[in-house]
């Protein structure tokens, strides 16, 4: 079982190593205008990526609706604080990082995002298995 969640492992340590690389190799943010830079469109995108990793190793398709639906929004929740502890770590741990609130903004986004792509792949294959 163990085995399903080494993607999502494997991408939460990435994470957390991007995350901690020195601040100066990005570029940094101050206002919410600034929102769809490339430094936002990441984070849409690696938290995106780790819910929908997490839904897949968990294999909620053997659960009954209530469950599942239960079981993706807490993963959905368990990546937003992920994406809460790489700001605080950024903001008191690493060096030459500061936490930001528009990062984590973009962290819970993309959570959503990746929760949607999931539901948005559910359904696609659900209508191409009763087309055929």
């Amino acid at each position: 079982m163990i085995r399903r969640f080494w993607p999502a492992m494997t991408w939460a340590i990435l994470i957390l190593i991007l995350t901690g690389v020195p601040g100066s190799y990005f570029p940094e943010v101050r206002s919410f205008w600034q929102w769809a830079s490339p430094d936002k469109i990441v984070h849409l995108l690696i938290f995106g990526v780790q819910v929908f990793l997490i839904i897949l190793g968990f294999k909620p398709q053997y659960l009954n609706s209530k469950q599942r639906f239960k079981f993706v929004i807490g993963a959905t929740i368990i990546t937003i604080l992920y994406g809460l502890v790489t700001e605080l770590l950024q903001s008191y741990v690493f060096i030459g990082r500061d936490g930001n609130i528009f990062d984590f903004l973009a962290d819970a986004v993309g959570a959503f995002l990746g929760l949607l792509a999931y539901y948005l792949l559910k359904m696609k294959k659900i209508l191409h298995q009763n087309i055929n």
